[in-house]
């Protein structure tokens, strides 16, 4: 059952014409729109402020972090967050960029049984850290990024992902955003060419 949602979403025709051109832009790739574009562009200033950053961090190509290693921050700390439509959301886009049908499951449930390496589990334990407890990170959780090869802008941009997924998570659970269905096959099935 999809819960509803506290606020109505706009209709795309009343959208300012810059983000109804993305919103579209968005529908043409996925073959639908993601709830959260529309549910947010009630607000246009504050939805163009927010996919902004998110496009900052996530599209970002000067960094240490592969697009599937930023979506398994996003999963796993959205589960820590309790958010339903980023967890099933951001889960098929892990889903597709690590091309593994089961790492979205494994990571949002318990990161550190999941079929990761070794690299991606420090990297979940600095997110995980800032996520919980991040008035508690040290020196110790930067060096056990570094002993991974990570760098301290590696590191910002864990801590980034988080923290701006925290306040999505936030956004999505009290607004009651449900995931769209397609969310939920992408990348456990192949294609249907």
């Amino acid at each position: 059952m999809n819960p509803t949602p506290r606020y109505p979403a706009p209709d795309i025709n009343d959208l300012p014409d810059d983000i109804k051109a993305k919103v579209l832009e968005v529908q043409a790739k996925a073959g639908f729109v993601p709830n959260v574009f529309l549910a947010l562009a009630r607000r246009p200033a504050e939805w163009r402020a927010f996919f902004a950053y998110h496009d900052a961090l996530m599209l970002k190509e000067d960094s240490g972090l592969t697009k599937g290693e930023r979506e398994m921050i996003v999963t796993t700390t959205s589960a820590a967050n309790a958010c339903l439509y980023c967890v099933v959301a951001h889960g098929a886009i892990l889903r597709i960029y690590e091309k593994k049908p089961l790492v979205a499951d494994q990571v949002a449930v318990n990161y550190r049984k999941a079929d990761i390496s070794e690299r991606q589990r420090a990297m979940l334990d600095f997110a995980m850290k800032v996520c919980l407890h991040s008035a508690e990170i040290n020196d110790d959780d930067f060096a056990a990024l570094q002993a991974h090869g990570f760098s301290d802008e590696d590191a910002w941009d864990i801590a980034a992902i988080t923290a701006f997924f925290g306040l999505s998570n936030r956004m999505a659970s009290f607004s009651n955003m449900a995931p769209n269905p397609e969310f939920y096959l992408m990348g456990r099935v192949p294609k249907a060419r």
